[in-house]
Parts: structure tokens; sequence; C-alpha cells
């Protein structure tokens, strides 16, 4: 994390409810121009790639750096067809819960409004240091977001309660400041490559 928060100011990008830094290109549909990633991260991604997490012959070449503050979270999405459809997360710092949405994509998913209705599916606790790996219909069927919370209260949603450390339902975990390091690879890349360090 220390690297991270010794990231200049103007290299994040400000939303609302979270602030971020895309290394090793910003993905776009017409293709990704190519950065270089810095050294304190390239740790990381080899060993994602030791993991054997894509198919043959495919590399992460790109992170994304997310840094999260108590309240803040992300709304309902997928991270859509930019990516290859495996993505890796390391959560630094704090906990976080993550929680997965089924969508009806017919009218019968529509409320009053006219609006998509989402079916929580499930919920993964999410412990510092841990690693999230999502492939298949968790990365292409189900929406995934962190709730704008300051604590979470543990309950007997989160698929993986039975192998997460010293928690227990009922227990009321409070958030601090988390960073989580997306890893992942973008197929469509220019060979120019942009040097930014």
């Amino acid at each position: 994390m220390q690297a991270v928060d010794k990231t200049p100011r103007p290299r994040w990008t400000q939303l609302s409810n979270r602030r971020l830094i895309n290394y090793g290109g910003v993905p776009h549909p017409k293709g990704m121009i190519a950065e270089d990633i810095p050294s304190w991260l390239n740790h990381y991604i080899a060993r994602i790639n030791q993991l054997n997490v894509y198919e043959e012959g495919i590399k992460a070449n790109h992170v994304l750096v997310n840094e999260y503050l108590p309240g803040q979270g992300i709304m309902p999405h997928l991270d859509g067809p930019l990516f290859y459809p495996t993505i890796t997360t390391i959560s630094c710092g704090s906990h976080t819960v993550l929680e997965y949405y089924e969508q009806t994509e017919d009218e019968t998913g529509l409320d009053s409004n006219g609006t998509l209705v989402r079916h929580h599916k499930t919920s993964i606790l999410l412990e510092p240091r841990s690693l999230l790996i999502v492939k298949d219909d968790m990365y292409h069927k189900y929406l995934h977001a962190i709730a704008e919370a300051e604590q979470d209260v543990v309950d007997e949603r989160l698929a993986n309660l039975a192998v997460v450390s010293g928690v227990q339902v009922g227990d009321v975990l409070n958030r601090q400041k988390r960073i989580s390091l997306t890893i992942r690879h973008v197929p469509k890349t220019s060979k120019m490559k942009i040097k930014i360090f």
C-alpha cells in the first residue's frame, strides 16, 4: 500500500465514490495503447501469471488500482468485453463484501419504472491480502458491486463464511481504507509503447 500511497495526485482519476489508476494503459473499444507498468506491480503480475489462470500464451498486461475509503463502493456492473474474461483482484488494507447480482434481461425483469431488476445471488467477504479470481459465468452473467457502507454485518449470505478466518454470523466489521489491485489481460492493444515514468 505504500507504493500506492506515494503515487502523485495527478496520476489518480477521482470519481464520486472512489479514485483509481490504470496501469498498462487505458482500455478502450478501439484498443489500449500499452504503457509501462511500475516495477513494484510487476511482482504481482508475475505471480498471477504463474497461477495459469489464463489460457496458454495469455499474460496479464493491465492493473486497475482502486482506492475505497469507508463509506465508498461501486454500483453493480459487469467488466465487459474489453478484457479477457478472467480477472484477479488482490485486496490490500481493509476487508470488503463483494455482492453478486443476477439480472433478468426480458420484459418480465422490469419494475414499474421500467428499470432492470437485479436479484441478489451471493456475497463474498474479501479479506485483507486475499486473492479473488473471477471467470466463466461469474464474469459474464453476474453483476458485482460493493455497497457504500462504513461497516459490514456478517450474515449467512456470505458464500465463503465457512473458510474466512475468525469471523462469525453477527460480527460487525468496520471498514478502513482498501486498495484493490485488479490484474487482467486486455486483448486489444497497440504495439506503440508509451513510457510515463
